[in-house]
């Protein structure tokens, strides 16, 4: 079936594919450069120094999504809802009293984290160093910056600018550091490495910013109006900040449990497999940083054929890329896997299983993104956080028996399950079909007043 897209549509998809591309080409490029720190950190290292970099690493980045107080999806929302409705002052304050909040929370949980570290240590003996915890707690605040400065520099329309320096740079500094230590006889820990990630991240951020800034994007921190806007807005930027805590934790940590359940080899080869799984939905991440206010400022203008073009040419683009991939981790994911060294490839097995459930992810589209855009972040928060809360505690009966396929197994089955439950909200409660079978449902959107 040949489908006509009206004339109205054809500049907008048009704008947002292109912008999607030059997105994936980023990301396509990240992708490459993170595989790239991997496999430079897992071949320079021993396997139980490489499994406390990537445990630390996974607990670094939940905390630094707490520190970040849900001012990364709220900046991309606000931005859109405020200049919707002519208050670019109100936008443009928003986006500096988040960059606070952020900062502070993040001085906030580094400071806290040492000092629970410094404490528990002194009573309980975990058997092995506890210096990755330190590591972890130095990377919290860059990591909690840099996810905030992508959100609000995208939300202004800037995407080189709000994805270069982290998704390009560091990752580029990152492992060209670590090879020319390596040559000159430094091998690093993980600890090591996690401290020189932070640092290498700071300086991008301070780079960044000179840019942005130059360029006359709003991205400077503001005492002033803080109390105001946490009184009006602070409430929903909690629902915000658990749905991204969500998000993150279960990204996150499948990791974490397999290496105080089983070991940190076996964390660091779930790590591996994990991330290598995460390839499939490059294209979707990438259209999702698009997307993500075009959708707000449509949907909030009351444009609902327009916010479902954009929800539908987002899952299409996105599921065919990962199909692709999906297809080439089946026949060559032991082969993909060895790259990180011959102890890696064991892994092809939960490689399968948590491709699967993100093959799933791709195929019910910007689900979560529509949700956390249109005013339905309790709902997000309540229908999966708790199929995945489930099948996290599913996973401590499971691996202990059942090891890195058991979490894995676990993973791809509540994912799967939370990804239909959500996409069914956004198509009866919200009225966007967020699915592949959301590009039926174009032609009969009906556009309604403004949200003022």
């Amino acid at each position: 079936m040949r489908f006509r897209i009206p004339s109205d549509l054809s500049s907008l998809l048009s704008n947002g594919l292109w912008r999607s591309v030059a997105s994936l080409f980023i990301k396509v490029a990240t992708a490459g450069l993170t595989y790239v720190t991997y496999v430079v950190l897992s071949r320079t290292m021993t396997n139980d120094e490489y499994g406390h970099f990537a445990f630390g690493l996974a607990i670094a980045t939940v905390l630094a999504i707490a520190a970040s107080v849900g001012q990364p999806t709220a900046v991309l929302r606000f931005w859109a809802q405020d200049t919707v409705s002519g208050k670019g002052d109100k936008a443009i304050a928003s986006v500096r009293v988040g960059s606070t909040l952020t900062i502070g929370a993040g001085i906030f949980l580094t400071v806290a984290m040492c000092i629970l570290v410094y404490i528990v240590t002194r009573f309980v003996y975990f058997g092995d160093t506890n210096k990755h915890y330190y590591g972890a707690a130095f990377l919290i605040l860059p990591l909690a910056m840099a996810e905030y400065n992508s959100s609000a520099l995208r939300a202004q329309g800037s995407l080189w600018t709000a994805l270069i320096p982290r998704d390009i740079l560091w990752r580029t500094a990152l492992p060209a550091s670590v090879l020319g230590l390596f040559a000159v006889g430094i091998v690093l820990s993980g600890p090591d490495a996690l401290v020189l990630s932070a640092a290498i991240l700071f300086v991008a951020l301070a780079l960044q910013y000179f840019f942005a800034t130059s360029r006359g994007y709003a991205l400077t921190p503001a005492i002033t109006g803080v109390r105001a806007y946490w009184q009006e807005r602070g409430n929903i930027s909690r629902w915000l900040l658990l749905g991204a805590l969500i998000e993150t934790v279960t990204l996150n940590a499948d990791v974490i449990l397999v290496g105080l359940m089983v070991n940190l080899e076996s964390s660091g080869l779930y790590f591996n497999a994990f991330r290598t799984a995460g390839l499939m939905t490059l294209f979707t991440f990438a259209i999702e940083l698009v997307i993500a206010p075009m959708v707000a400022q449509h949907y909030h203008a009351g444009e609902m054929r327009k916010a479902q073009a954009i929800t539908a040419l987002c899952a299409w683009a996105g599921f065919l890329f990962s199909l692709v991939i999906f297809a080439g981790f089946s026949g060559f994911g032991t082969l993909i896997l060895s790259f990180f060294g011959p102890a890696y490839a064991d892994g092809a097995t939960v490689l399968e299983l948590l491709a699967l459930g993100l093959l799933f992810d791709a195929a019910t589209g910007p689900s979560k993104i529509v949700m956390m855009m249109t005013g339905h972040e309790r709902a997000y928060v309540a229908i999966y956080g708790a199929i995945m809360g489930i099948g996290l505690l599913a996973q401590f009966i499971i691996i202990p028996t059942y090891g890195i396929v058991g979490a894995a197994a676990a993973n791809m089955a509540s994912r799967i399950l939370a990804q239909i439950a959500i996409a069914a909200w956004c198509r009866l409660r919200i009225g966007l079909d967020t699915s592949l079978l959301g590009v039926f449902s174009i032609r009969h959107q009906v556009d309604r007043p403004a949200a003022i």
